[in-house]
């Protein structure tokens, strides 16, 4: 398995079938759930199964859904922070999958600071505990919470 990492790591030819392999595979993924409602078929949440309690990422199968068909505020409405935070995740992994494509390597993750890194996660569990809050103003950040003040 290592000869195989090593021979990866060399050949940038079959880095390039990879990441093209891979994005082939997203592209897939996105395809099939902008014909797959997930308000017919939801996608279940394990956490909210067991505790009945929604996990920071409840709504995101359904805000994936509305971006796909153009509908932000919808995205918005399922799972805020996730809306935010999608294009960044987006253009990390694109820019982290062209400079392992080009060089091989990991030039990106050195330029990310942990500190903010560290920040970040500390926000999204924070935002994971105050959206399962039944009060008002916190109720706006359950799945479909923004729907209160935008309708």
């Amino acid at each position: 398995m290592l000869e195989l990492a090593q021979r990866i790591q060399k050949n940038r030819k079959m880095r390039v079938a990879l990441v093209l392999c891979a994005g082939a595979a997203a592209a897939f993924g996105a395809l099939y759930l902008y014909f797959h409602d997930p308000h017919s078929h939801p996608l279940p949440c394990l956490i909210y199964l067991v505790t009945g309690f929604y996990c920071p990422g409840c709504g995101a199968g359904r805000a994936c859904y509305s971006i796909l068909h153009f509908r932000f505020v919808d995205a918005f409405c399922y799972n805020p922070l996730m809306t935010i935070l999608l294009p960044l995740i987006g253009v990390y992994i694109a820019v982290r999958a062209m400079d392992w494509m080009i060089t091989g390597g990991n030039h990106v993750d050195k330029k990310i600071s942990v500190r903010a890194l560290v920040w970040l996660l500390i926000g999204i569990f924070i935002y994971g505990i105050l959206r399962n809050i039944p009060v008002f103003p916190f109720t706006l950040l359950a799945p479909g919470g923004m729907w209160q003040i935008l309708s």
